[in-house]
């Protein structure tokens, strides 16, 4: 953070703070949601299908918002989707029903998306090859700790009251005021396109496939982690702190794993990875009500490591290409794991009302498996590739847009090579 120059970290002050606010009111409303619809008596199965639609609209969103953005400026797009987040989230307890909610709940995705393009191609104007890594870390760090934040404010009320509900809404507002009286220019809006999934996946099966089983684990349990907590009777207290302290291990493991990434055979480390997070689940459908302590202990190791296996799909991707494709190619790998976003929660929703609370955890260990068998397979089917040639690893947030990939800090020489072609042409 250091490397920044005082007045450079001052201009983004502003898309800070929109940040903040903006994803804790939002991490907290999955959360509240979640919980919500548990002490209303939805079907696990009713449950899961109204929080993937908050998936199925951010994908959505991240494909179709570009054109209203061109048309009336990052500002009005900004203002018009804080509102309709802030709408969406205030008509819940409207009519508590679980289409209403389906609904909302799209709406809420589809504004989700619109509102990071916005925040995340202003990040992406302030990058240059000497603060780009900077950059990224200082958002990942600000996503994290707003996400964490905002499990933290389900103790602030009573789910079955307005309340949370409004404050939810009250923080996507307020988000608004930083972003339109920030003073940076509005940035050009370049959309990369992303390589088609079908060809992904015939190319770079491992790290297609290690994305799109990430988005499946991170957001079943995000989603239905609420859900969970409620049913093996933990208090709002005890909730709030189960979700909140998976989300700072994601980001403590981030940098041990990222160490171990640039020393050892990527495949190897994503092997582990993924079997630890799976042993880590299975001890938490098991075993994990028998003790308070034993629960956290063992989600905590669950969503550490499994929240490293994008990064490390992206890790072994970027080793695996050229230079010049690096930015669709991770367009195309977020896809995917967009993709397994929308599929998770219905999944983790069906184990729970088949196998009770310890379904969700079994369902997640079950869909790691695959992922283990063929990071097996590929150590022993495909090529090393040198340490010194690996790119330095990254810790990928995938819960955000394809927008954020422009600032990855490995993307130097992919812009480096654009600056040329622009000169030359």
């Amino acid at each position: 953070m250091l490397a920044m120059k005082l007045d450079s970290l001052l201009a983004i002050s502003t898309l800070i703070l929109s940040t903040l606010l903006l994803v804790s009111g939002n991490a907290f409303l999955m959360t509240l949601l979640g919980v919500r619809m548990s002490l209303e008596g939805f079907e696990p199965v009713w449950i899961g299908g109204v929080l993937m639609c908050y998936s199925i609209g951010f994908v959505l969103g991240t494909a179709h918002v570009g054109r209203i953005i061109a048309r009336v400026g990052h500002i009005r797009t900004f203002a018009a989707f804080s509102a309709l987040a802030a709408s969406a989230a205030l008509a819940y307890p409207l009519v508590v029903h679980f289409a209403w909610w389906a609904v909302m709940r799209l709406i809420g995705g589809i504004a989700m998306a619109a509102l990071l393009i916005v925040i995340e191609s202003w990040f992406s104007s302030r990058a240059t090859n000497q603060n780009r890594s900077t950059l990224f870390a200082l958002y990942l760090v600000i996503f994290y700790l707003a996400t964490s934040g905002g499990q933290i404010l389900m103790n602030a009320g009573d789910p079955q009251s307005f309340k949370l509900f409004s404050l939810c809404a009250l923080l996507m507002v307020l988000a608004l005021i930083p972003l339109t009286l920030t003073r940076l220019p509005a940035p050009a809006l370049e959309h990369a396109p992303s390589i088609p999934l079908l060809s992904l996946l015939r190319e770079k099966p491992l790290a297609f496939t290690a994305a799109l089983t990430s988005g499946i684990v991170i957001s079943a349990f995000y989603s239905l982690g609420p859900v969970y907590a409620n049913l093996i009777g933990l208090s709002l207290k005890q909730l709030s702190l189960f979700m909140s302290l998976t989300v700072l291990t994601a980001m403590i493991f981030a940098w041990p794993v990222g160490k171990i990434c640039d020393r050892t055979e990527r495949r190897t480390v994503l092997l582990w990875v993924t079997l630890l997070t799976a042993l880590a689940s299975g001890v938490v459908a098991l075993i994990g009500t028998i003790n308070l302590s034993l629960l956290f202990v063992s989600v905590a190791i669950f969503m550490g490591f499994g929240a490293s296996i994008y990064p490390i799909a992206v890790a072994i991707l970027n080793d695996r290409i050229d230079s010049r494709d690096i930015v669709s190619a991770s367009g195309g790998l977020l896809l995917a794991y967009g993709l397994g976003a929308c599929v998770g929660p219905l999944l983790g929703a069906s184990m729970i009302a088949v196998m009770g609370p310890g379904g969700l955890f079994a369902g997640i260990t079950i869909t790691l498996l695959p992922l283990v068998l063929l990071a097996r397979y590929w150590l022993h089917h495909a090529d090393s590739i040198p340490l010194d040639a690996q790119e330095h690893f990254v810790s990928t947030p995938p819960a955000t847009t394809s927008v954020i990939v422009e600032i990855d800090p490995r993307n130097t020489a992919f812009h480096e090579l654009e600056a040329r072609a622009n000169e030359s042409g």
